[in-house]
């Protein structure tokens, strides 16, 4: 991991497979139409992303492609490891503050309406608090930041239930956190049938 900068945003993605993308929504609009809206999702990711001054790094949920979206020249390149989404991400940011890193970001790769602004602004907020949160419509959180490993958040969740906000913000009672506009990811039809730029789609 070579270090240029002293924040770094990790990016978790799955490896987009039919049948294996974007399941809840496949059962809506079928395995290869949700394969395209992933690949439509990461694309928008990696828009919203590769200009960011901070360091980033993107954690693949299978194994690490070399020739594919992401410019290994302008994006560290890692593979999740663990036994469900808490311990994976867990190790991730355990590996990047080992690294030398001091604030260290996640967000999925299922987020149309991210923007830069907001992930900067997130990293700014962390100047003056402990953890940054961006809640999620669906009781989750798109993106999570910290400035230290706070390891009890990752353990003992239902990930992919409407409980996970409120059992990390239960667990992190005794520090500064600071909680960003609420933002819609995409795991249902319901989440882009209304969304102008899913129509195309959806036709």
């Amino acid at each position: 991991m070579i270090q240029k900068n002293k924040n770094l945003l990790l990016i978790f993605t799955r490896n987009p497979e039919l049948g294996k993308a974007k399941t809840r929504l496949a059962k809506s609009v079928g395995d290869e139409t949700a394969l395209e809206i992933y690949k439509f999702l990461l694309n928008k990711t990696k828009e919203i992303t590769q200009n960011l001054t901070c360091d980033k790094a993107v954690y693949y949920s299978v194994k690490i492609r070399e020739n594919d979206i992401w410019n290994s020249n302008i994006y560290q390149k890692h593979q999740q490891f663990g036994e469900d989404l808490g311990f994976r991400m867990q190790n991730a940011f355990k590996n990047s503050f080992e690294a030398g890193y001091q604030k260290v970001m996640i967000i999925g790769s299922d987020l149309y309406d991210l923007s830069p602004s907001i992930i900067e602004d997130a990293f700014s907020k962390l100047n003056t608090n402990d953890v940054v949160l961006g809640p999620a419509e669906d009781g989750g959180y798109y993106l999570l930041g910290m400035k230290a490993l706070q390891p009890n958040i990752f353990e003992n969740k239902a990930w992919g239930t409407s409980t996970v906000r409120a059992e990390t913000l239960n667990d992190l009672e005794k520090v500064n956190v600071h909680l960003l506009q609420e933002l819609n990811d995409v795991d249902v039809i319901e989440d882009i049938e209304n969304h102008p730029a899913f129509q195309k789609f959806l036709k």
